[in-house]
């Protein structure tokens, strides 16, 4: 079900999900929280889609801040608030509402999100493209649990790294990180079951990625060595290699969704490290609604007593 609303309001928007669920017999007291998506027209399908996607692990409310220029008299913005609502079917498991921000409005959104946000449930904020600097800062960041950024969506990945450092708050993360929840967990388990001390260890990677950057930092909190950041032709993270004097550890994956794994004394082994869709990422995200300490050590590249080195 799909109703559009032209020159609206947060309470016309609220009052077509309220019609439209007793519509279809839908209940809201199934979703488990709010999910703001705040993005452009351009990138606002996609995201949607894997919204909707994992919605399907998580029904959720799903509100997607879209700010437009329009042009009225003399040349000067007119404020105006276009809005779709779309229930069942057309919004996988949960609700979708689409809100399109013209004017003086779309530098208040928070004013037109917070009537809408579902009561007693968490908040997230997604930004999949232009996210702020400081997204806890952010006024719609401020209505949320967490906050989700993309450094693989802006255009010097390094340098916005770099201010995300200074930025960082209890709630953010990054799908960079995300991203290397696979290797992370292969990399501990193989050093469970190799039980050595590790010497030095080398992140092979695509040039300027962010993702590999993460993973170096992470490396070098967890074992306590210098880590090497290499070059090689990509897609994304390669390969790892950590050495000790037993001999060398190795995950490759060069391209596709299979690794080799390579322990000292042991024969090659193959394991499945794909790369993940969007909306695998975001369900990942949204199983957890604490603070992200793996991802603040990584990101500042040291650990503290609040918050423990583990994977």
């Amino acid at each position: 079900m799909k109703t559009d609303l032209t020159d609206t309001t947060a309470g016309a928007v609220e009052r077509a999900l309220v019609q439209g669920r007793r519509a279809i017999g839908t209940p809201a007291v199934g979703m488990v929280l709010t999910l703001v998506i705040v993005t452009d027209e351009e990138n606002a399908y996609d995201a949607v889609k894997a919204a909707e996607d994992a919605s399907r692990e998580h029904p959720s409310r799903t509100l997607v801040v879209i700010r437009r220029q329009a042009r009225g008299t003399h040349d000067r913005p007119r404020p105006r608030l276009d809005a779709e609502v779309r229930l069942g079917a057309e919004a996988g498991t949960g609700e979708t509402v689409v809100l399109r921000m013209y004017g003086d409005v779309a530098q208040h959104a928070e004013s037109v999100v917070l009537p809408l946000l579902l009561p007693d449930a968490p908040v997230v904020v997604w930004w999949p493209v232009d996210a702020p600097d400081n997204p806890s800062k952010d006024p719609l960041g401020a209505l949320a649990q967490r906050r989700i950024t993309d450094l693989y969506a802006v255009e010097n990945p390094m340098e916005t790294l770099s201010k995300r450092v200074n930025a960082y708050a209890p709630g953010d993360t990054d799908l960079a990180w995300t991203r290397l929840t696979l290797w992370r967990s292969t990399l501990a388990a193989a050093l469970d079951k190799a039980r050595m001390r590790v010497t030095s260890a080398t992140v092979e990677a695509e040039a300027g990625n962010p993702a590999a950057e993460l993973l170096a930092r992470w490396l070098e909190v967890r074992l306590h060595v210098s880590v090497e950041r290499a070059v090689s032709d990509g897609p994304a993270v390669t390969a790892v290699r950590l050495d000790s004097a037993a001999g060398e550890i190795v995950v490759d994956r060069p391209e596709g969704p299979v690794a080799t794994l390579v322990l000292p004394d042991q024969p090659p082994r193959t394991l499945a490290l794909k790369v993940r869709s969007t909306a695998e990422l975001i369900a990942e995200e949204l199983r957890r609604l604490d603070a992200d300490e793996m991802y603040a050590v990584a990101l500042r590249g040291e650990g503290t007593e609040e918050t423990p080195v583990h994977v």
